[in-house]
């Protein structure tokens, strides 16, 4: 069960994606009308990949932010800091308006490809878990990320039906787990962790 903040919270970052949603694209789903659907991918979801991140974390950073899910609903539940990374100008401005109307005042957006931000000394290794939600993401890329994460820190990959790496990860990141999130949606949580140097998979 959700507390009563928590779910006065989510419904008021619903109500502001649905609004936004008309003037501008920040989710496939048509929000005019509340869906199961839509309820389920953006917030449901979300809240339940929220229960697989360390007690430990303090800090989040969420690559390719959107329309704010999965990032703004785990936020809500987990009270971390957080940063929310977005290229496109517009989506950036609908993420702090949603920040503000939340008061997430322990969160920032910042307005850049991931690609931009690999120069900046202050993110690097600065951030106890990544979270991304994309339909492929390869290794690549993946080593580009975990530039952001500390030693043992933690990657989410938010997964629908067989989107996602297609091969495994190279050091330092390792597979660690996976997780079923909806059935309903065919979805599942890919965990890969940092492994701090010198330290081989088993």
């Amino acid at each position: 069960m959700l507390d009563a903040e928590l779910k006065t919270r989510l419904e008021t970052y619903f109500r502001l994606l649905s609004v936004w949603n008309t003037k501008i694209n920040l989710t496939g789903f048509n929000l005019s009308e509340v869906s199961p659907e839509a309820l389920d991918k953006l917030l449901i979801e979300p809240l339940l990949a929220a229960r697989h991140v360390a007690p430990t974390a303090t800090t989040l950073i969420d690559i390719g932010s959107g329309g704010g899910s999965p990032a703004i609903p785990m936020l809500l539940g987990l009270r971390l800091r957080g940063v929310l990374v977005e290229a496109k100008t517009r989506k950036s401005v609908f993420l702090r308006e949603a920040l503000r109307a939340l008061e997430m005042n322990r969160c920032e957006v910042i307005t850049a490809r991931y690609e931009e931000l690999l120069s900046r000394p202050d993110l690097h290794e600065a951030h106890d878990l990544l979270t991304i939600r994309a339909v492929r993401v390869e290794p690549r890329i993946l080593m580009n990320l975990q530039a952001f994460i500390r030693p043992s820190g933690e990657m989410f990959l938010f997964r629908s039906g067989t989107n996602g790496p297609q091969n495994m990860p190279t050091p330092p990141l390792a597979f660690k787990v996976a997780f079923p999130l909806l059935d309903s949606q065919g979805s599942s949580l890919l965990v890969l962790e940092k492994r701090p140097v010198g330290v081989s998979r088993p």
